[in-house]
């Protein structure tokens, strides 16, 4: 590995581990541990740890995963905005992270940094970084919104003006769910294939975010998750839980990149919830809090 690889990965470790100390001191549950090696003869190499936490009182699933692997030619998931690079061989590494709590008052979070390095044969190597979070509440409140996207606009506030409304629109034009003609949720930022400003300016960028994320979700945990529910607010909660589902399997670029690079599906798929629904063509009562949600939260603006 290069002295900036190495750099990189130890950063990533390091964040992997804060994340999810922070969160075993608020659940009360500790994560499982799984430490995982490519074998030998499959398509990709590498390591990785999973983390995760499962039937907590505040996270019903909790998943943060990193992993380091590199593969003889980049997936089409990777190379859509890179044609140069179809097939070159590439290694890829990355924190990622989906929380789904117990409690419906409690909005379910996705974070992820991550670096791709790729070589075409002849060329000096190309290194790009991506990541972002965005949250998806079931009950929507401004002021938890207004709260993320503050977070998120003062993590990419050193490194330009116009880094947050950029990343923010990228962000709500990534999770929506074509199909449904629907947000996933109230946004974030989100970019992806940067490497403007060089390595330097990519690797400081991730790190901003990355450390930004637990003052952007943690202070909503507290003040949600005492929050009194019923099973009118759980049922939503499955049944919103499921637009999550479709949108990781059907549009996420991350899911597809680590499927089709042959990495490995149970740490792929961690950001599943353990529990979700689906009814057919269900619409929420006008006025009711459920409807609130879609008329108000699941919509594009800016927040802030």
């Amino acid at each position: 590995m290069t002295t900036q690889t190495d750099s990189v990965r130890a950063y990533l470790q390091d964040l992997q581990t804060r994340i999810t100390t922070a969160i075993e001191a608020i659940d009360g549950t500790p994560f499982v541990q799984d430490a995982w090696t490519k074998a030998p003869g499959e398509a990709l190499q590498g390591n990785g740890i999973t983390r995760i936490l499962e039937g907590g009182p505040v996270f019903e699933r909790a998943g943060c995963g990193f992993s380091h692997v590199s593969g003889p030619r980049l997936p089409p998931s990777a190379t859509q905005h890179r044609p140069e690079l179809a097939g070159a061989p590439f290694e890829a590494m990355g924190v990622s992270l989906v929380f789904h709590p117990r409690n419906p008052y409690v909005p379910t979070v996705h974070m992820n940094v991550r670096m791709i390095a790729a070589t075409a044969s002849g060329q000096a190597p190309v290194c790009w970084f991506g990541g972002g979070m965005d949250l998806t509440p079931y009950y929507g409140f401004e002021e938890d919104a207004v709260h993320f996207h503050t977070v998120c606009r003062d993590a990419l506030a050193p490194f330009g003006a116009d880094k947050y409304p950029r990343f923010k629109t990228w962000c709500d034009e990534y999770f929506f769910l074509k199909h449904r003609g629907e947000q996933r949720g109230i946004g974030g930022v989100f970019f992806d294939d940067f490497s403007e400003g060089g390595f330097e300016s990519g690797f400081a960028m991730i790190r901003s975010v990355g450390d930004a994320f637990l003052d952007a979700y943690l202070p909503i945990v507290a003040r949600r998750q005492g929050t009194a529910s019923g099973e009118r607010e759980r049922e939503f909660q499955l049944y919103r839980r499921g637009r999550y589902v479709e949108f990781n399997l059907v549009w996420d670029r991350g899911t597809h990149f680590g499927l089709q690079s042959g990495g490995r599906s149970e740490s792929i798929l961690l950001s599943m919830p353990p529990l979700v629904s689906w009814a057919y063509n269900r619409t929420p009562a006008p006025g009711t809090p459920e409807d609130a949600l879609y008329r108000h939260f699941l919509v594009r603006k800016d927040w802030i």
